[in-house]
């Protein structure tokens, strides 16, 4: 197994991901299950009808008992779907509750491994958040609770409630700035720290080509990493990354999650798919030998003062 990657649902919601039928977002799952991954991550938010939910819950009903023993699943509430179809930040506690109870009842589960705050709801005290997540621990619906998205300040505010177990933050080559805070935080508290955007949408896939143009209503442009001379620096350090890649016989893939889940503090790193063919380019994905990381760590470190995305 390998416990150094979490298969991300968003993808395989059908949100942003053009093309993604059901029965393919189980079939990616089915993928990585097979490839050894054993922990997914999903939330009320993953899709307009909690297409991820709904799917995860498909997918898990084909495994044997002893597989199905393994798998840890990661849960997500309070962000949801306004009137205008755009995902807000709700971190009433009453929401939280309902939330937490219709996607175990998608999932056909009675409880999460790990139920975490999606986001922080500015108009809701963190605290006030925390306690509902901690009421669901009691009632038996998560075993463990913790925060993503969410400052150092933050998660001690949320931990003043209730024991904060893991994290969510994004950390790639390209954006750094969660090693020293967020990671570096979690490290101290003793607190899983799960890493996404390990492949900044795809551009450290090396998938991406310079002329790329992006198909209408991909959110990817809307990024400040893919747009002007930010996105051509990028590619730049990408190139060299294949060099890396092909001399240490890995994938670009491969390799930029590697770099990520090498990091001192990161537990494991989130990645989506939504073709089972692409699990293939993680599987294998854990930490790099020394001199390989040093080697990316000095290439990364050119991308430090890069636009965030």
């Amino acid at each position: 197994m390998n416990q150094h990657i979490i298969l991300g649902l968003w993808p395989i919601a059908g949100v942003t991901t053009i093309g993604v039928t059901r029965e393919n977002a189980i079939a990616t799952i089915h993928a990585a299950i097979d490839a050894g991954i054993r922990q997914f991550d999903t939330a009320y938010s993953y899709g307009l009808q909690g297409e991820a939910d709904e799917r995860l819950g498909a997918a898990l009903k084909d495994l044997d008992g002893a597989t199905r023993d393994e798998i840890q699943i990661i849960g997500k509430v309070g962000q949801r779907y306004g009137e205008d179809g755009v995902r807000v930040n709700d971190g009433n506690p009453e929401t939280l509750v309902v939330d937490a109870e219709n996607s175990l009842r998608r999932i056909g589960i009675r409880c999460f491994d790990t139920l975490m705050l999606h986001c922080v709801d500015d108009e809701v005290p963190i605290e006030a958040s925390a306690w509902a997540l901690q009421r669901l621990m009691q009632r038996g619906m998560a075993k463990r609770v913790g925060v993503c998205n969410a400052t150092p300040e933050q998660r001690a505010a949320f931990a003043s409630v209730v024991p904060c177990s893991a994290i969510q933050c994004p950390l790639n080559g390209l954006q750094q700035d969660a090693l020293s805070n967020e990671i570096a935080d979690a490290k101290e508290h003793d607190c899983d720290a799960w890493v996404y955007w390990t492949l900044m949408k795809g551009l450290l896939a090396g998938k991406i080509e310079r002329d790329h143009v992006f198909a209408e209503g991909d959110s990817r442009p809307n990024y400040p990493i893919f747009q002007g001379a930010a996105r051509e620096r990028a590619h730049d350090i990408v190139d060299k990354l294949k060099e890396i890649a092909a001399d240490t016989g890995r994938s670009v893939a491969n390799l930029s999650i590697s770099w990520a889940v090498s990091q001192p503090g990161v537990t494991a790193a989130l990645v989506g798919a939504h073709r089972p063919e692409q699990i293939a380019d993680f599987r294998t994905a854990g930490p790099l030998p020394k001199a390989v990381r040093r080697q990316v760590n000095e290439l990364f470190a050119t991308s430090s003062d890069s636009p965030e995305g």
